[in-house]
């Protein structure tokens, strides 16, 4: 008897496609997930790479329901308006001082990560994951060396 049979229209070509598009965004969002955790910030390693995985998700079930443009462009727009509001919540203002926005632009970031996988610009994907985790690890330093010191 087919293993498959309660799953009649489940294609193993596309499962393992999609696992490894759903797994290649998890992986890519792994080193700024573990930027922010060492950071101690208030998303980090298990966040970013959801929020990736979820966003290749995403638009991995909208390409295979969605054939109208205008419905595919809607989805993206309201996945990029979710995410900007989960970013929004890493947001906090401190006294005079507002913390997060790097952490919510890291989550905003992430997110178009796991849809470009999602629509195989793995180049991009790469390149997202490269310049937020260089962003998140070296400007810090440059920005600590550029303040001129207070007397």
């Amino acid at each position: 008897m087919d293993g498959f049979s309660i799953f009649p229209d489940l294609d193993l070509r596309t499962l393992m496609l999609h696992l490894s598009q759903v797994l290649f965004a998890y992986l890519l969002a792994v080193p700024v997930g573990w930027n922010r955790e060492r950071s101690e910030r208030s998303a980090g390693l298990r966040t970013f790479p959801l929020v990736a995985m979820g966003a290749c998700a995403f638009i991995l079930v909208g390409k295979s329901v969605i054939e109208n443009p205008d419905a595919n462009a809607r989805m993206i727009q309201g996945l990029i308006g979710g995410l900007g509001f989960l970013g929004g919540g890493a947001i906090l203002k401190h006294d005079s001082a507002v913390i997060g926005t790097a952490t919510a632009a890291s989550i905003w970031n992430t997110g178009a990560l796991g849809m470009a996988v999602a629509y195989q610009r793995y180049e991009l994907a790469i390149v997202l994951s490269l310049v937020n985790f260089l962003t998140l690890s070296l400007v810090p330093g440059i920005k600590s060396a550029l303040k001129p010191e207070r007397d």
